[in-house]
């Protein structure tokens, strides 16, 4: 699966062989049709194991009664930042094929991740406007699309960030360090701003 999800990422879903999976993983390519039937069935196993995570993590936040709302979303960017860092394959994988492909499979698994995902954050937020913590009339969507857009598009071309600001004498760790830092603050005050009444 770590293999399929570098050369997904890489070359395409559809620019992409069985055969160029199991060379990259040096396993017999019969292996690949044995554990998951197909190439279009082994991206579906990919999406659930990167798409079970976060939906667990949403479903303990919206059960969480020890937080407020503002927290869980605080917890949520967090979140997102530390996955969209770990997981920069599965990251160009979403961007590339929103882009390139709007009808298939991986069309379909994208829509039903994003789906899911949208239906356990508005949980959270409609937690916050029952308690009054949380604006009404809140565009999830678009507000999603601000979190996972900055996010990404910062950690994609972070070589360029590093360079405009002159953070080129950085050691790699600490300016991965710093980058997470300055997107979680600059994410949190948007977010509180978006969400809440407060200035």
């Amino acid at each position: 699966m770590e293999s399929a999800e570098v050369l997904f990422a890489e070359k395409g879903f559809n620019g992409t062989s069985v055969r160029d999976i199991a060379e990259k993983a040096h396993v017999n390519l019969a292996m690949i049709s044995y554990y998951f039937g197909s190439k279009d069935k082994l991206l579906e196993s990919l999406f659930d194991y990167r798409g079970e995570h976060i939906k667990l993590k949403l479903e303990t936040m919206a059960e969480d009664k020890s937080l407020s709302s503002l927290e869980k979303m605080d917890m949520l960017i967090d979140h997102y930042i530390e996955k969209i860092m770990n997981q920069q394959c599965f990251s160009r994988i979403m961007v590339r094929e929103q882009v390139v492909n709007h009808t298939g499979i991986t069309a379909e698994l994208i829509i039903q991740m994003k789906r899911r995902n949208q239906e356990l954050i508005s949980k959270l937020i409609h937690q916050g406007q029952k308690k009054g913590e949380f604006k009404k009339n809140i565009d999830i969507p678009l507000m999603m699309a601000t979190l996972v857009g900055t996010a990404g598009h910062i950690i994609a071309t972070q070589h360029y960030y590093k360079e405009i600001n002159n953070l080129q004498s950085m050691s790699d760790e600490e300016f991965q360090k710093h980058i997470k830092k300055k997107l979680s603050q600059h994410l949190k005050k948007l977010f509180k701003a978006i969400l809440t009444n407060e200035e």
